[in-house]
């Protein structure tokens, strides 16, 4: 199932996911849209951050089924927004006719548990919610990812190269295989080592291209 005037970005850790959703949220033409991120700023998604900064240590399966319950919030909970910024709610916003762009969705938990749970829990845990219209995937190497955000005073657990090539692999797998389920959902590849303002055109391009043939 398709939830249309949803939009959601990609990427392993480093690719450039969040830095292109401030971009998008710049421009004056994104005046009406909402913006989101998963873990949300909820009470789960906010414990869910503590854990990959590795503050809580979780068994890999408990946090699958923690971030599908974030999940569920998100996408179905009452809609809850300051200004631009969404924290629930996006299914009540996206049929109300808002678009929403999000940085992580459903496709991390397939990627990044599928690389550390019991096989098939995550799939099962996310296979009934809903595919955006519009899925951009940030293609990058992990070591160029990682020597991206080598200067950071915290990172998190998954940022280590040999994990993060598991994360690609489960990326590739989950898109091509939900791409081919649901043929409405919309996949652009990006090139992630471009340039900001280079990769920002042409989330913007494909952005004004919905809906056409």
């Amino acid at each position: 199932m398709i939830l249309r005037n949803f939009i959601v970005f990609e990427g392993i850790d480093g690719a450039g996911t969040s830095t292109q959703l401030e971009q998008l949220k710049k421009r004056p033409e994104t005046a009406q849209f909402l913006f989101t991120a998963e873990p949300t700023k909820g009470e789960t998604g906010l414990f869910l951050r503590r854990m990959l900064k590795g503050d809580v240590k979780l068994e890999s399966s408990t946090a699958a089924y923690l971030f599908a319950a974030d999940r569920n919030e998100h996408i179905y909970g009452k809609l809850n927004a300051t200004g631009p910024d969404l924290t629930y709610g996006v299914a009540e916003a996206c049929r109300k006719g808002t678009t929403v762009v999000c940085d992580r969705y459903l496709f991390s938990s397939l990627a990044y548990q599928g690389a550390s749970c019991p096989e098939g829990l995550p799939l099962h845990l996310n296979a009934g919610f809903p595919l955006p219209e519009l899925l951009f995937y940030f293609d990058i190497d992990p070591a160029e990812s990682l020597s991206r955000i080598g200067n950071r005073e915290t990172k998190e657990i998954y940022e280590e190269e040999g994990f993060l090539r598991q994360v690609v692999e489960g990326y590739t797998a989950a898109i091509g295989k939900l791409a081919i389920q649901e043929p409405a959902m919309k996949v652009v590849h990006l090139d992630a080592r471009k340039g900001v303002a280079e990769l920002s055109e042409e989330i913007w391009d494909s952005i004004q291209g919905l809906g056409q043939p």
